[in-house]
């Protein structure tokens, strides 16, 4: 069975799980081997055997760290020539997607960019996509070269699949274009406790109808209570009341959670663009025309200061009695 190489998005050694979706989706189409890189990508080994990479190649170099996204393309161009694999998986994040833009580049291959399924076909992977703001899904294959495909989060369920997880150092050289892009500093960002928002299963978003910076309170109590993430519409962000970070929508994130719930906002095309592929949505706003509701799965009419802290609250209740023990044992 042909090899499928898996760009591994870590955190010192910590797989995210993104790439352990993208595990999953290469077991579909052949056998993963998973390409890690930079600090600690050796203590990724573990977590990729267990989801099914059968070879894990690693390299480490401060390059990855103190440049740009090049030092990344090279060792990406470094392993294809290595096992010579029938595609390329890369997480849709902004970084990830450059990476792939740049490595299909160089191999004269076809790219397919935020995938939301993937399967074997005669020719090649199918990649499925949801195009024209989620208006239409697309099936697509590339027909040229080894194709490089990055799938959204939350694309695939993760399933554990033990495998072999041999561990191999690859070796990398360098372009002269390695070192054109140094990293003078970073600013990490201040932890919220929340998951990321383009991979988690639940994001609560707010938007106009928010109505103020300090109403979105009332949404992180909501989203806490679901143990979600936090999204605002492009009005609630450029009105200052949220970090851009935050954005969900055409110019901003694009999520595909299990669960959206959209509260105060109308439903603008830019927004539906980033989130209509979520599995379930859910919208509160007290205007029954708001084109939000042309496409949720449950829709609420109200206010959503009524709405909201009466939806957390009964979580909440739900959450302590599932806690709670049967007295009747």
């Amino acid at each position: 069975m042909a090899e499928v190489l898996v760009y591994v998005d870590h955190v010192d050694g910590a797989v995210r799980k993104p790439t352990l979706e993208l595990l999953a989706l290469a077991r579909r189409i052949g056998e993963p081997v998973a390409l890690a890189l930079g600090d600690k990508a050796a203590d990724t080994a573990a977590s990729l055997a267990e989801h099914g990479a059968t070879r894990i190649l690693t390299h480490e170099a401060a390059e990855y760290a103190d440049y740009l996204v090049v030092p990344k393309v090279d060792a990406l161009q470094a392993a294809v020539a290595a096992i010579s694999p029938a595609a390329v998986l890369v997480p849709s994040s902004a970084e990830a997607k450059e990476v792939a833009a740049r490595l299909a580049l160089r191999l004269s291959s076809g790219i397919i960019t935020d995938a939301i399924d993937l399967e074997a076909g005669d020719e090649g992977p199918v990649a499925t996509q949801s195009v024209f703001a989620a208006a239409f899904t697309t099936k697509s294959r590339v027909s040229r070269g080894i194709p490089v495909i990055t799938v959204k989060p939350n694309s695939a369920a993760v399933e554990a699949a033990p495998a072999a997880g041999t561990v191999q150092a690859l070796e990398v050289s360098f372009s002269a274009q390695a070192t054109g892009t140094k990293v003078t500093s970073r600013t990490p960002r201040e932890s919220t406790g929340r998951p990321e928002l383009t991979e988690a299963a639940v994001v609560v978003a707010g938007g106009r109808g928010v109505g103020g910076a300090e109403n979105f309170a009332v949404i992180e109590a909501l989203a806490d209570s679901l143990g979600a993430a936090v999204g605002a519409s492009r009005a609630a962000v450029d009105a200052g009341w949220y970090p851009h970070t935050n954005q969900v929508g055409q110019t901003g994130n694009s999520v595909s959670p299990q669960l959206y719930i959209a509260c105060g906002i109308s439903g603008a095309i830019q927004h539906r663009a980033g989130m209509q592929t979520s599995k379930t949505i859910v919208a509160v706003n007290k205007d029954p025309q708001a084109p939000i509701f042309d496409l949720v799965d449950y829709g609420v009419v109200g206010d959503l200061f009524d709405v909201v802290p009466q939806l957390t609250e009964h979580v909440n209740i739900r959450k302590g009695s599932m806690a709670a023990p049967d007295s009747r044992r």
